[in-house]
């Protein structure tokens, strides 16, 4: 396993709803692969989850089921998705939520993968204490981080979570003067009290 925190995947799902213990399932994928800071792939699928979607997920998504319908099902997508992120840390912006639906749609499948998981939303909370929301759109402002496109499309949100959290890696680079961030320490890092945050990077520089 790549253990630099420049070298993942980082991924978004759109979904029927909040939970897959509700019966809720995913409907598009789509996740971004850097290896050393640069894009290296990409993966975005449509998938259709054997039942009409709401109104309400249609237009917050954009996804119809027109579009769905002739969408590959579930179980194909998240068979190719797996052969995807294997080998390969997963990152996601409020990751406990598309980790549940990864987790759910995997297990389905009987398919698993062997990364492990950090959530851009706790790491920014962290470093950019001072931003007004850390909603990914409010962030992406906040950052300075040019997008020109729409939310809540999975792909695109994962393109603008990756230019987050390389723009975070940076900062954290520059503050704290170190050539290279690994994974494990931004899993300690999104687990830090908010107070302590400095304190803890200094003796990690150190």
């Amino acid at each position: 396993m790549i253990v630099n925190a420049d070298t993942l995947i980082i991924l978004d799902f759109e979904t029927t709803g909040l939970s897959p213990d509700m019966g809720d399932r995913a409907i598009e994928i789509g996740a971004v692969k850097i290896e050393d800071g640069e894009i290296t792939g990409r993966f975005q699928e449509l998938m259709y989850p054997g039942r009409r979607v709401s109104s309400f997920i249609a237009d917050y998504t954009s996804i119809t089921n027109d579009m769905l319908v002739d969408a590959a099902p579930c179980e194909e997508v998240m068979h190719r998705f797996a052969d995807f992120i294997q080998g390969y840390n997963l990152v996601a912006h409020n990751a406990s939520f598309d980790k549940r639906f990864l987790d759910a749609e995997l297990t389905r499948i009987g398919r698993g993968y062997d990364g492990e998981f950090s959530c851009s939303l706790l790491v920014a909370r962290r470093i950019f204490q001072d931003a007004p929301s850390h909603k990914l759109g409010e962030l992406i402002k906040y950052a300075n981080i040019p997008s020109g496109g729409g939310f809540h499309r999975a792909l695109f949100d994962s393109e603008m979570t990756t230019k987050l959290w390389l723009v975070m890696l940076d900062e954290i680079k520059s503050r704290y003067s170190l050539a290279h961030i690994p994974f494990k320490l931004v899993q300690k890092l999104a687990k830090t009290p908010k107070k302590s945050v400095d304190n803890f990077l200094r003796r990690y520089a150190n």
